[in-house]
């Protein structure tokens, strides 16, 4: 895709991609291309805590602050869209118009998440891409958001540097690049593997298969065998 053309809609990818893509591209193309999913403690917790910051009805002002839940993005530069799970809109001077209400609004876009910070950029790429959307959307600047960690009950901020935003761009169209040929890549197996909730189907016997279906239908077929002798 040219630099400065837009996806059509029917070709959006779910930004919370970005978080799999990042982490590992094999897990992303078994959960986005192949629609394969299964959840282990780490991905249970991480929907309960969900929850509540994802109840649109729960969203609240407070003096000069307007808190959005479960806010709709979506970039047609990216080819993304999704869903922020709150999105604070602080009164300022040099902030946009928001219908229905009087003055101006800075947005401020806060995701929540499982565990504690993490020393990659997986769960920061996620939100400036939140950003990124904002920004396209309401055609205005957003520096900083924030990332709320359940185990340890804090923000990290997160200044959306270049270097985060060129990555978005560049992973944005592998991540297509990837979806339109229908490619699940091969990796090699690290620590990370251990916590992945798809390990059981991904690790060790799918990488000799091209993609995870193939695998489930010969495990199937071979059991099927197995049970006919």
């Amino acid at each position: 895709m040219d630099e400065g053309s837009e996806y059509s809609e029917d070709n959006w990818l779910p930004l919370s991609g970005l978080q799999h893509f990042a982490f590992c591209k094999r897990q992303w193309a078994l959960i986005h291309i192949e629609q394969q999913w299964r959840d282990n403690y780490l991905t249970t917790s991480g929907s309960l805590e969900h929850e509540r910051a994802h109840d649109y009805q729960k969203s609240e002002s407070r003096g000069d602050t307007l808190i959005i839940r479960d806010l709709r993005v979506f970039s047609r530069r990216l080819g993304l869209t999704g869903a922020c799970d709150v999105v604070e809109f602080h009164r300022q001077d040099d902030g946009v118009p928001l219908h229905g209400r009087t003055g101006l609004w800075a947005p401020y876009p806060v995701e929540y998440k499982h565990g504690s910070p993490k020393t990659n950029n997986a769960d920061r790429l996620q939100l400036c891409a939140q950003a990124m959307c904002l920004e396209e959307m309401l055609a205005c600047e957003i520096p900083s958001g924030a990332l709320f960690y359940q185990q340890i009950k804090r923000r990290e901020v997160v200044v959306f540097s270049e270097e985060l935003r060129s990555s978005i761009t560049t992973m944005s169209k592998q991540m297509h690049d990837l979806y339109a040929k229908g490619h699940t890549p091969k990796v090699k197996p690290s620590k990370a593997c251990k916590a992945c909730s798809l390990r059981d189907i991904c690790l060790p016997l799918l990488l000799r298969h091209v993609s995870a279906k193939q695998y489930i239908h010969s495990t199937i077929f071979s059991s099927t065998k197995e049970s006919e002798r």
